[in-house]
């Protein structure tokens, strides 16, 4: 298209609260936190609270099935990228708000696990699409005619679907510890075609073993559930300010999607302990005292292991260029923006060659002063 970009964007509404003045739907409104009718504009507060029982016990959700969203949501899954949307059980998705196919329909698998708290939009959908026109700006290698002839497409919000995990852990390790000494020797060298003896300082390292313990509490390691959305593009919007969740209440989601979670406890508590991991090495790190530390081995005992499942709010949508579609996302708490762009072959190869042109005049000036 050629032109003022296309701004006609919706979003397809997943749950809904009847307003109590005029039986409209309400929905949720990120910019004043309550339930807003968008026909008479009555207004509806939702209690903010945060429970501290909302932690549950790992080890024993294994052993048994919790389908205890069922009694709210039904699952509709599209055949064409395999994205599963929760809607309310009187509703019907028209189209996956995940890739745009109209190929989705009525799923036989379980809602699972109610989320025990959810991080609320607080980015508008205006406030998103305003966000998107600003990294468009400033893509600095995209072809100059994309800030005027892009389409903009539906823009929906989603909650996608993350674990957080509790466990406090007790390691066992066992180190190299390397401590610098240093001794004068002797070498032969040839300088200006004549061989002469050199002696310097030559720094050694004298290595011993250690055994000790690392303990540590982590809280709240937080891990994705979903493998619908682009890994790459959501990770370039994390962080979320977790100290925002809140009790999940279904209000929130009125006029907005959820995502039913395609990584399963377990697998979400192996990608958890990963991050643990990772975090127990460097702590033993900061422990370990010596001018070089090589850790052998590392056993570790993970104990009351605990878990929530949290949705956190993200902007879903795409732009078109040229006949290509590219994909973006919108953080929906922090207003963070990540996404695909088109790119100027022309830029690059500029910005090429004048990086080779500056490192040409760097080289040239450090020679001449050799």
């Amino acid at each position: 298209m050629t032109g003022e970009a296309n701004e006609s964007y919706t979003v397809e509404q997943t749950a809904v609260t009847k307003c109590p003045s005029c039986g409209g739907n309400a929905a949720f409104d990120p910019a004043t936190g309550t339930l807003k009718c968008p026909f008479c504009g009555g207004e509806r507060d939702i209690e903010k609270t945060r429970n501290n029982t909302t932690e549950h016990d790992f080890l024993q959700a294994l052993e048994q099935v919790d389908h205890s969203w069922d009694d709210e949501k039904r699952v509709f899954r599209c055949d064409s990228c395999g994205a599963e949307t929760l809607l309310d059980k009187d509703k019907v998705a028209d189209f996956c708000s995940f890739c745009g196919s109209s190929h989705i329909a009525i799923s036989d698998h379980h809602a699972g696990i109610k989320p025990a708290l959810v991080l609320p939009f607080q980015i508008s959908q205006d406030e998103a699409v305003d966000k998107f026109k600003v990294w468009i700006r400033k893509r600095y290698f995209a072809p100059n005619k994309l800030k005027k002839s892009y389409t903009l497409h539906t823009l929906s919000g989603a909650y996608i679907p993350y674990w957080t995990f509790d466990s406090q852990t007790d390691s066992a390790y066992v180190v190299k510890i390397g401590t610098y000494y240093y001794v004068m020797e002797t070498r032969t060298v040839t300088e200006n075609g004549e061989t002469k003896q050199v002696t310097e300082q030559v720094r050694k390292i004298r290595w011993r073993t250690e055994h000790g313990r690392y303990r540590e509490f982590f809280d709240d390691v937080l891990v994705k559930a979903s493998r619908n959305v682009a890994s790459g593009l959501i990770d370039n919007i994390e962080p979320f300010e977790l100290n925002s969740l809140v009790d999940y209440k279904s209000d929130y989601l009125s006029g907005f999607l959820a995502e039913r979670y395609s990584i399963p406890l377990k697998e979400g508590w192996t990608d958890a302990k990963g991050l643990i991991d990772r975090g127990i090495t460097s702590g033993i790190y900061r422990q370990v005292h010596g001018d070089e530390v090589q850790i052998v081995s590392v056993s570790t005992d993970y104990s009351a292991i605990t878990y929530k499942h949290v949705l956190l709010p993200l902007w879903i949508s795409s732009f078109s260029f040229n006949n290509t579609i590219y994909r973006f996302l919108v953080n929906g708490q922090t207003g963070k923006v990540s996404g695909k762009s088109p790119v100027s072959a022309v830029k690059v190869t500029f910005a090429v060659l004048v990086a080779i042109a500056i490192i040409s005049v760097i080289w040239f000036f450090f020679q001449t002063n050799q």
